[in-house]
């Protein structure tokens, strides 16, 4: 290719850069309207378990060991007294399942059914921050809003019942999400309970009025 070829063709990727610019922004926003959102039901948990073992198996492999990956699934998974209390939601595109998580009015910080230690007692909103809990994103669907979609969701609903301020503890996949929804980290802490030691983040974000 010549000079001359060279800065033609730079100039004709600069003339068009609006168009590429308008369409990237219309696939992203085609996506946003395709994100559909709903509380979850008793009739999603199986659909629910088969994503979170693909998101705990896959999206953690960047940051955790095998040992470490396999130890996790003692201190995750579904609390289901998110769904009896009508605060866990999934996020669907195009009708299938993407993603799901969910928020807390209960001092239980994170687990699942499994996990030891839950605490069901209420948090009193003037005093206690409430929990994002269970965020998983299907491994097939990362990148595409649904995490942010769904923190948007539980702050409001946080929010409304009075809250001031909410915390959660994140995974290593999980803290880049978190930090750019605001979220800060306020503690370091590891969990053996399921053999190897997996390292949290407990983060905490105001909720603003």
């Amino acid at each position: 290719m010549t000079k001359g070829t060279a800065v033609h063709t730079d100039a004709r990727r600069a003339a068009d850069w609006p168009n590429r610019a308008a369409k990237v922004k219309g696939r992203r926003k085609m996506e946003q309207e395709l994100l559909r959102h709903r509380l979850a039901s008793h009739s999603d948990l199986a659909d629910l378990k088969l994503l979170m073992d693909a998101a705990i198996s896959e999206n953690q492999k960047a940051f955790l060991t095998p040992e470490q990956i396999s130890s996790s699934r003692a201190i995750m998974g579904l609390d289901s007294q998110l769904i009896e209390d009508g605060t866990y939601f999934v996020v669907e595109i195009g009708g299938v399942l993407a993603g799901c998580g969910g928020w807390s009015r209960r001092a239980t910080l994170y687990g699942g059914d499994r996990t030891s230690g839950r605490d069901a007692a209420l948090l009193d909103p003037a005093n206690d921050a409430a929990r994002i809990r269970a965020m998983y994103t299907h491994p097939n669907f990362t990148r595409r809003g649904v995490g942010r979609l769904i923190m948007a969701v539980c702050e409001e609903a946080a929010r409304n019942e009075g809250f001031r301020d909410i915390e959660l503890m994140a995974t290593l996949s999980g803290e880049p999400l978190y930090l750019v929804c605001g979220y800060q980290a306020i503690e370091r802490v590891e969990d053996s309970r399921g053999g190897a030691n997996v390292p949290l983040i407990r983060m905490r974000k105001p909720l603003e009025p």
